[in-house]
Order: structure tokens, then C-alpha cells, then sequence
């Protein structure tokens, strides 16, 4: 089975039973029907490698949210977007300069809710090796891969603990030569992991 269909079956969400999934940032105080959430989309890019890997990128220092972060090419769903898929791919050809057509997209997977107050969707695209990448200054620092095999194994995604506005936090966080990939990233990595653990 080829990288694609693998993953396009893990995201076939009809006719699987759904793993334990996480769906958000706990104490999240925006999680009340009161309180509304924007939309946003980040690309989750595969690259078709022997050994596939992932694009990731570093946030700036200078971006108001998150500086420093390691996180998916991706931001709010514009009301020009037709969608979360068109968001992110968008939001992927301004960030790092990954053309549009050449992602193959395969499909959108669990959304997640942060404390910010974004619900996320993350779009799981395949994407050929050896695409030139440019990180837009303003908003990413630095671009890298890792291993998808590294980063869906379950024994390097390690529950930590925080406490945060009175109340202890556990967040998930996986390490990759020196890069430190945790929160909302890490979260939809061990929510993918699960979805392919369950199509394998």
C-alpha cells in the first residue's frame, strides 16, 4: 500500500471504530457554548520519502503567538478560503513557499482546540522530496523534517505536566534533534498516530 492510501484510509473517519482522541487543551475556558473559537488550518506535509518525513517549522521570535515554537504551516481560515484544505495550503505557500500543486491532499483529520481560542484542522497532504522551501522571515525562523516513523511511535510521545493558572496541565511532547515539538502540534501528531494504529 502506497504512503497516500495508508493515510487516506486512517482518515476514512466512516468506518473505523474512533480511537481515544484528543480533542483540546484541558481547563480550556473557551471550551462553553458561550464563547466562540476561530477557525484555522495548519498542512500536516509528508514528504514521500523511502523514510517518510514531516515538514515542521519554527516560529519566529518576533510572532505575537507561540514565538519559538515548532508547529505545521498554518493559520485562521480567511473568509476568501473555501475551506480548511485551501487555508492551509495557502498558509503553507506564504510560510514556507510550498507550492500549492504540488501537495497532493489526502484528506482532513481530528480538529483541536487550543487555549487560544483556534480550533484547529489539520490537512494531512503527501508531497514529493526535493521541493525548494523559503521561510517567510516574518513568521518562520527555520524549516526541518523528521521522521514520521519517530514522531508516531508512542514511546516518544511523553506526557508532561504544567501547572497553569492554578491547575496541573498534561500536554504531550516529542523531541527530534534538539527541536522540542509539543502542545497543539504534538497533540495532532498523537492523534494521527492513533487514527493509523486503528487502519493498520
Amino acid at each position: 500500500m502506497s504512503l497516500a492510501q495508508t493515510l487516506r484510509e486512517a482518515l476514512d473517519l466512516g468506518h473505523r471504530r474512533t480511537p481515544v482522541l484528543i480533542e483540546g487543551d484541558p481547563h480550556d475556558p473557551l471550551v462553553g457554548p458561550h464563547r466562540g473559537v476561530t477557525p484555522a488550518a495548519v498542512l500536516v506535509p509528508v514528504v514521500d520519502r523511502p523514510e517518510p518525513t514531516v515538514i515542521l517549522t519554527v516560529r519566529a521570535d518576533t510572532v505575537r503567538r507561540h514565538p519559538g515554537q515548532v508547529a505545521f504551516p498554518g493559520g485562521r481560515i480567511d473568509p476568501d478560503d473555501d475551506g480548511p484544505v485551501a487555508a492551509a495550503l495557502r498558509e503553507a505557500e506564504e510560510e514556507i513557499g510550498l507550492p500549492r500543486g504540488r501537495v497532493e491532499v489526502i484528506g482532513v483529520g481530528d480538529r483541536y482546540r487550543t487555549i487560544t481560542g483556534y480550533e484547529v484542522a489539520p490537512v494531512v497532504g503527501v508531497v514529493p522530496p526535493g521541493i525548494p522551501l523559503t521561510p517567510q522571515p516574518s513568521e518562520v525562523a527555520d524549516i526541518f523534517e523528521a521522521p514520521l516513523d519517530h514522531l508516531l511511535r508512542p514511546e516518544h510521545q511523553i506526557v508532561r505536566t504544567i501547572l497553569w493558572e492554578g491547575c496541573e496541565r498534561r500536554y504531550f511532547e516529542i523531541e527530534w534533534q534538539g527541536h522540542r515539538i509539543w502542545g497543539a502540534t504534538a497533540a495532532m501528531i498523537v492523534n494521527l498516530s492513533r487514527r493509523l494504529e486503528l487502519a493498520a
